[in-house]
C-alpha cells in the first residue's frame, strides 16, 4: 500500500481545522493522513482526534522554529489564524509569516491558508465611508488576514487562497440567534439591510479544504470562495420561523448602532457586516455555491443546517 501524503493541521481543535481533520479520518480510503498540530494535546478535541487515527504534534504559530517542525515531512497544510482569541492584526500578520516561512522551510507542496479580504482595497483609509480601526484598518480580523496573504506568495510556497463565509454556528455560540422582542416574538437582528449575506457550516469548510486538496494542483495559485448559500436577513429569520417553529422576525441593525455595542470586537464586527452590505456583489460572487458543492458534494444550506441544529438554538 502506498503511504498516505500527510496534511498537517494547524488549529486541528478548532471549527475549521477540526472540520478537515475529521474529513479525511472519516474517510476511510482518503490518501491523506493527518497531523493535528495544537498548543494543547492533552486537550479532549485533541484526544479524540488521536483516538481517531490522527497524529497529534505540539507546536505554536507563534514560534516559526515550532511550526516549522510541526510541518517537516507533510505534503501540505492547513492554515488558519484566530483573531478573536488576542484581537491583535499585528498579532495576526505575523503568525501569518512565520506559517509561510515554516511551509517554504518544510518544502510543502500545498498549503490552503483561510483567509479573508483586505477591506482596504475598497474603503481605504482616507474613506470616511466607515470608521478607521486600531488606526490602520477597516475591518481588522480580514484586512490583516488579507494582508498577509502575500507571505506565501514571497515564499513561493503553493497556496489556495480560501475566502471563507459568515459561520452559521453564530446562531448557536455567539449570541447572533433570534432574541426574544415583545408579546412572545422573536428578533433576528442583523446589520445587512435587504442585502445578501454568504454563510457556511463550519463543518463544510473543512469538508471543502478537503475537497481541494483531493483536486491535486488545480487550485493551487488561485482564490477561491466557499459557501452553503446567500440568504437576505428577511430569507434568514423566515426559515428560522419555519424550522424553529417561532415567530420570527428580521430586524436590520443600522451600522452605527451595531459599532456602538458594548462587546469585545462590535465595532470591527459593524464594519464587517457594512462591507459586505455595501460590496455585496462582489461578496457573494466570489463565494460559489456551485463550487462549494463540487468541492463538497455533501454542502449543506440553511435549511439543512436548521433542521440539524434546531435543538442547541436556544430561545428564552
Amino acid at each position: 500500500m502506498a503511504q498516505k501524503k500527510l496534511i498537517a493541521i494547524v488549529g486541528a481543535t478548532g471549527a475549521q481545522g477540526g472540520g478537515l481533520a475529521r474529513a479525511i479520518l472519516n474517510d476511510g480510503n482518503s490518501e491523506f493522513s493527518v497531523r493535528a498540530i495544537t498548543r494543547n494535546p492533552e486537550s479532549e478535541n485533541a484526544k479524540t482526534l488521536l483516538q481517531m487515527g490522527a497524529e497529534v504534534v505540539k507546536a505554536d504559530i507563534d514560534n516559526v522554529e515550532s511550526i516549522t517542525e510541526a510541518f517537516k515531512g507533510a505534503y501540505g497544510a492547513y492554515c488558519v489564524t484566530n483573531f478573536w482569541e488576542h484581537f491583535s492584526p499585528e498579532k495576526e500578520v505575523r503568525q501569518v509569516k512565520n506559517m509561510a516561512l515554516a511551509a517554504k522551510a518544510a518544502e510543502l507542496h500545498h498549503v490552503i491558508w483561510s483567509t479573508l479580504e483586505d477591506t482596504r482595497i475598497w474603503v481605504p483609509l482616507s474613506s470616511n465611508a466607515m470608521p478607521t480601526l486600531m488606526n490602520n484598518y477597516k475591518v481588522p480580523h480580514f484586512d490583516a488576514k488579507g494582508e498577509s496573504n502575500k507571505f506565501f506568495a514571497e515564499q513561493g510556497v503553493p497556496t489556495t487562497n480560501l475566502l471563507t463565509s459568515f459561520y452559521w454556528e453564530n446562531l448557536i455560540y455567539f449570541q447572533m440567534g433570534p432574541q426574544k422582542g415583545e408579546e412572545g416574538k422573536y428578533n433576528f437582528n442583523l446589520p445587512m439591510g435587504d442585502k445578501k449575506l454568504p454563510g457556511i457550516s463550519v463543518e463544510d469548510i473543512g469538508k471543502c479544504a478537503y475537497g481541494v486538496f483531493k483536486a491535486g494542483g488545480e487550485y493551487i495559485g488561485k482564490t477561491i470562495g466557499i459557501t452553503g448559500e446567500h440568504l437576505t436577513g428577511l430569507e434568514m429569520a423566515a426559515k428560522q420561523s419555519s424550522i424553529l417553529n417561532k415567530d420570527i422576525k428580521y430586524n436590520h441593525i443600522p451600522f452605527d448602532v451595531y459599532r456602538s455595542f458594548d462587546f469585545p470586537g462590535a465595532a470591527d464586527l459593524g464594519n464587517m457586516f457594512q462591507f459586505k452590505h455595501d460590496y455585496e456583489d462582489y461578496f457573494c460572487g466570489i463565494r460559489d455555491i456551485d463550487l462549494s458543492k463540487k468541492l463538497n458534494p455533501e454542502l449543506l444550506d440553511f435549511n439543512s443546517w436548521l433542521v440539524k441544529n434546531k435543538e442547541k438554538i436556544q430561545l428564552d
